[in-house]
């Protein structure tokens, strides 16, 4: 397995360009099997996540076309040729698990097994079948997958989620577009990346009213069509590398924004001291390193209250900040394993529960660590700009699964930062 070598102490200078959001982009993989009409995305990440998703599309039967740092995937699901996904490619990641209710909606059964991915909690997917089993689906779980089956079709329901969930809220989305009558989900996700999955949606023939809002009502359709979509930027990705130049210091423009999705990370910045200016497409972010993070507390919430996919980069900016911040985490249990981590480098966290408190300190000092899952891969590297020597993180086919050439894009800001072949595990 590879590994990242990184220096501290140099500011970054320069810009970089945001790729399409990584949780946007797999669900609108699998709404491919929505169409027997060929669905163009572009802006299209390039990443582990979503080249494992195409692997599974394709043993769906889709025909995948996406010429390698092109940005743009095309894919063909004319004939659905098998409805099993398999636990080898499902338990990879989460997100391949979204194929369930595009193929019970236009096959009328499938076999899925229950998913894999980031260890940050249970994350259930109870909620997904429940959706499905009120309109009209027949589950069973058995040997570790789950088998549905609405051979007449969906029918249209009325689903009131328990609490926010962006996974099932989605997923539902996807269904009820081809199913019979009115669908309404109630207490809905109101994340952008729903919003864009809806919009395009909508490109394809489907009938959704209240994008953006906690209910849905989606009116199904026979048949949807192909189009082509370009997918949003990856706010999560933004404000990962506005906490590193945050972080490390220096003038950095982030390109190919959508600057209100990320406008609770913005405040969190513009209360540690950080100075960010806004464009319609573009956020600049400046901080003189000689001048102390000022500590903010954090309490995850859903959208559009601070994400929980931006805890761990706030934590490790945090670490260095004059004075202490408390950390509220909301949404995933067992979402500090970064902490651990970051105190080998020398940060001063103290975990009870739910909650996490930071007291910064003078110097952080480069260290072996390991990445545990996605974002707490990256909040590494915005600790280890911070460092004094040299920083060697490990697993970081973490970092893959959600970060579109990571070192190009900050080493090109001049972060002395390189991926080591092999592994020392």
């Amino acid at each position: 397995m590879d590994r990242i070598a990184l220096v501290g102490g140099t500011q970054l200078k320069g810009s970089i360009p945001i790729s399409g959001a990584k949780n946007s982009a797999l669900k609108l993989q699998a709404a491919s099997l929505l169409t027997s009409e060929p669905l163009v995305l572009t802006n299209m990440p390039e990443l582990a996540d979503t080249r494992f998703m195409v692997e599974l599309l394709e043993q769906l039967g889709v025909t995948c076309f996406w010429p390698k740092a092109s940005g743009r995937l095309s894919m063909h699901a004319e004939d659905i040729t098998s409805t099993i996904a398999p636990y080898d490619l499902v338990r990879k990641m989460r997100a391949t698990f979204n194929v369930l209710g595009p193929l019970l909606a236009r096959v009328g059964h499938a076999t899925v097994s229950l998913p894999g991915g980031c260890a940050i909690g249970a994350r259930p997917v109870d909620l997904h079948l429940k959706a499905f089993e009120a309109m009209g689906a027949d589950i069973v779980i058995e040997g570790g997958y789950v088998k549905a089956a609405a051979l007449r079709g969906l029918k249209g329901a009325k689903i009131v989620f328990p609490f926010v969930s962006v996974g099932a809220t989605e997923h539902a989305m996807l269904a009820a577009t081809l199913a019979k009558g009115e669908t309404v989900l109630e207490n809905a996700a109101r994340e952008p990346e729903i919003g864009d999955i809806a919009h395009c949606l909508v490109a394809m023939g489907a009938k959704i009213d209240g994008i953006g809002t906690s209910t849905l009502r989606i009116q199904g359709v026979d048949e949807l069509k192909g189009t082509t979509w370009s997918v949003i930027p990856d706010r999560i990705e933004a404000g990962s590398y506005a906490c590193c130049v945050a972080a490390a210091g220096g003038e950095v423009t982030l390109t190919h924004v959508v600057p209100e999705t990320i406008s609770s990370l913005i405040d969190v910045l513009q209360r540690a001291g950080v100075e960010v200016e806004v464009g319609p497409d573009w956020v600049k972010i400046t901080r003189d390193p000689a001048v102390p993070i000022k500590p903010v507390d954090i309490d995850t919430q859903p959208y559009p209250g601070f994400p929980t996919d931006t805890q761990a980069q706030v934590m490790a900016l945090m670490t260095r900040a004059n004075g202490a911040s408390i950390f509220r985490e909301n949404i995933f249990e067992n979402r500090y394993m970064h902490a651990p981590e970051l105190r080998r480098l020398g940060a001063d966290i103290s975990v009870r529960g739910s909650e996490a408190v930071v007291r910064g300190v003078d110097t952080l000092r480069g260290a072996p660590v390991m990445a545990t899952d996605l974002r707490a891969s990256v909040s590494l590297i915005i600790a280890g700009l911070m460092a004094e020597g040299e920083t060697i993180i490990s697993r970081v086919y973490h970092l893959d699964r959600g970060f579109e050439r990571l070192e190009a894009k900050l080493s090109g800001c001049g972060a002395q930062i390189r991926r080591l072949s092999g592994s020392e595990e």
